[in-house]
This record gives structure tokens, sequence and C-alpha cells, in this order.
């Protein structure tokens, strides 16, 4: 086995620590890979002879790229972050139960949205501290201030973090909570819909350039959209989103929409919706149908 054979095969080992620290950064699957990919094409020219911890040392490679494509996005996106909600992990509701604690590691679409609209550097220290552990130190050599710093961006991040709604623990909750309005919507009971609804809920959804993205509050107005969404009639496919329990919405055998609620207390507080076509193929979804 060549050098080479070997620096790849120690990059595998690592290869789900960096998509995961890169996604959680990015909210974008392409992106992720894209970051991971380049974060290997410089350990391919780099002599790391005497790296110890390997693993470090790419994690700071790939947030380094992360920063980057964090801050061009930044100062070329125009549309309302308001609207932009991150790219789904979508996976088959009966996934053994490990592997959906795995893939959703506690990051909730939801509490992606909340990272979406922070600054770079306040997004990057809280994921890398308060999701992987790095210390301060290394997250100010990372972002270019000191740990004093790093510390002072995390924490305002943590507290723009709280405002994401927890997801309920159980599956069977979240199904219970889902099964309810889905009923209630092709009922056309109006009355059900408010009933499962908390009565601040926000919804978002972000169609791309398909149509106008749109973010509605409150449980009246939430619910009529459901009622006209309802009308339209497409298949809905229970999926795992995130780790949690969405719909994947199908038309003519084709996936049209991931709906990701997030729910407290019984009730949906919150509901984000890809519907994107360009992002939706890209994220392989005719594999769940």
């Amino acid at each position: 086995m060549t050098n080479q054979d070997q620096l790849a095969e120690q990059f595998e080992q690592h290869r789900t620590h960096l998509r995961a620290v890169a996604y959680r950064m990015l909210g974008s699957v392409a992106e992720a890979d894209d970051a991971v990919q380049e974060a290997w094409l410089r350990l391919a020219r780099t002599d790391v002879s005497d790296v110890t911890n390997l693993r470090g040392w790419l994690t700071t490679v790939v947030s380094r790229i992360c920063l980057d494509l964090l801050r061009s996005r930044k100062a070329r996106r125009e549309e309302s972050l308001d609207v932009h909600v991150p790219d789904p992990v979508v996976s088959r509701l009966d996934a053994d139960p490990e592997a959906a604690a795995e893939q959703a590691d506690a990051v909730s679409l939801a509490l992606l949205v909340v990272l979406e609209a922070l600054p770079p550097r306040e997004r990057m220290a809280f994921v890398l501290h308060d999701m992987f552990g790095v210390p301060f130190g290394e997250i100010g050599t990372i972002v270019g201030t000191s740990a004093a710093t790093a510390t002072q961006l995390a924490s305002r991040a943590r507290r723009r973090v709280r405002e994401a709604p927890p997801t309920a623990a159980d599956l069977p909750t979240q199904r219970r909570v889902l099964d309810a309005f889905l009923a209630a919507a092709r009922d056309g009971d109006f009355d059900a819909l408010v009933a499962v609804l908390d009565p601040d809920v926000t919804l978002r959804a972000d169609l791309g350039d398909a149509g106008p993205s749109r973010v509605i509050r409150g449980a009246a107005t939430v619910a009529g959209q459901a009622l006209m969404f309802a009308k339209i009639g497409p298949t809905g496919v229970p999926v795992l989103v995130n780790g949690a329990v969405g719909l994947l919405a199908v038309v003519d055998g084709r996936p049209t929409s991931v709906f990701s609620p997030a729910i407290r207390d019984g009730r949906i507080v919150e509901i984000n919706i890809v519907a994107d076509p360009d992002r939706l193929a890209g994220l392989d979804l005719r594999a769940l149908l």
C-alpha cells in the first residue's frame, strides 16, 4: 500500500465526522460534500507527517473551507433568510432507531434555520464548540480572533439558538401529532387543524425559483394554507427528516416537497417546507418512494 493509499484510508475514517461538521455549518448537502472533497485535496498535497491529531487537523481545514463558503454566500445572497430552509436529510421512517438517532444527531431542520441567520463566525463558533467540543482557543485560530472573542461569538449564537423550537422526544408522539394534522387537512376540518397548531406557529415554505417563497404565522393562517394544500391532493409518504417525523409529498411519482414539523407539548410550533425542485433533485429522494 502506498503512502497515498494509507492517507486515503485514514481520511475515509474521518469522512462521516467531517461531513457532519460541514453540514451543520452550511445547511447544504451538496456544499458539505464539496467542502469535504476539498479537505481531501488539501490533505493529499500537504505533508502531514508531523501531524499527531489528523482528525483535529482535518476539522480545522474543513471549518476554514466552510467559513469561506459562508462569507461568500452572505456576500452574494439577495433573498431573505427568513424564507430559506436548509437542505433536509431524509430517510425512511422505518429506519433502524440507532441509525435515525445518528442521522439526526440533535440537529433539527428548525435549528438549522436559526443557524442560517447567524453571522458566519458566530455560526462556526457555536457549531464547533457546542456540537463538536472544539476548544475556544482552536476556534479563535480558525476564525482569526482570540479565545475570549470566540467564546463571546458562541455565546451570542447560543442565545439565538434557544429560539429554535425543540422537537418532541419520541417518534410515536411526533407521528400522532402529524397524523392528526394530516387527517384534519384531508377532512377540511379547520377547527381540528387550529387545535393541533400552536397559536404562534410559523410556516416557512422555500420554493427556490419555482415560485414565491413565504413565511406565514398564526394558527388560523397556517390552517387555511393547509386546507388549500390538501385540495391539491399530493400523496404523502411518511419519512424521517433530520431524525424527526416528516412527510415527503409526491405528485405523479415525483417528489415535490419535504414537510418538516417541529412539535412541542403536543402541538406543531413550526413547519419548514423545502419545495425547491433543483435542491430536491439533488437529494436522491426517489429511493424513498
